[in-house]
């Protein structure tokens, strides 16, 4: 059994459908990337699998069981968490203020246990703790979205463009992070504007256009296809949204 079945879904906002029956499917401890150009739906798909936007045909099953008509706070607790292109942390709350928010339904003693354990994973927390978010640079607010986003020990994490809008040297960063949380026994599944290099890590990806599965395979598969290469990367390895 996968653990994210996404079957034949419609979804949208207010009377505009922009998935047209979307299909995919997510193994534990896989890295799986969505890529697709400009309107193809893939933040669409993030924000119905995680209950944000409201599905009309179809379902979506995280270990067997349907998320159809869950709110996000339940779909919290059933062990997926969503970090979100834009607004990920609270600007106004320190470092450490956004991981408490994200640990809120813990035992004190279970929450310092894994505040330990985040913080070996990312640096910025020990260095950062106590500066208020909003003041860090783009990846470094990132990394706080992503820890925060674990707190929970959840087993499906959703990453929405993590690599939209930072600088370079921080892109490789997070990526490498991504990289570090899935060998820690997280399965991701992630929208990324920048294809090559999320497909470079992935071990499966699936391309969407104009709301509908256009092409999938392991990462290796589609950065190979010459299809994905002149469509989705560009000639000349061109980043695509």
């Amino acid at each position: 059994m996968a653990l994210l079945e996404v079957q034949e879904v419609v979804a949208g906002y207010h009377d505009l459908d922009i998935l047209q029956g979307v299909s995919l499917h997510v193994d534990e401890g896989e890295i799986v990337t969505i890529i697709g150009p400009n309107g193809a739906g893939k933040s669409t798909l993030a924000k119905a699998i995680f209950g944000l936007v409201k599905i009309r045909k179809g379902d979506i099953l995280f270990r067997g069981r349907s998320l159809r008509g869950k709110k996000p706070s339940e779909i919290v607790l059933s062990g997926m968490a969503y970090v979100p292109q834009e607004r990920n942390v609270f600007p106004n709350l320190t470092v450490w203020e956004n991981l408490l928010v994200g640990g809120a339904p813990l035992p004190r003693r279970e929450l310092e246990r894994r505040l330990e354990k985040l913080a070996e994973l990312f640096p910025v927390l020990k260095e950062k703790g106590r500066q208020k978010a909003g003041l860090l640079s783009g990846g470094q607010r990132q990394m706080v979205a992503m820890a925060r986003a674990l707190i929970l020990e959840p087993q499906l994490l959703i990453l929405d463009e993590p690599s939209a809008g930072l600088a370079p040297q921080m892109v490789e960063a997070v990526f490498q992070q991504i990289a570090a949380i899935n060998r820690s026994g997280r399965t991701i599944l992630m929208v990324e504007q920048n294809a090559r290099r999320a497909l470079k890590m992935s071990h499966r990806g699936y391309v969407l256009d104009m709301g509908k599965n256009a092409l999938d395979g392991t990462g290796e598969e589609l950065l190979q296809n010459p299809r994905v290469v002149e469509l989705y990367l560009g000639r000349l390895g061109a980043e695509v949204r």
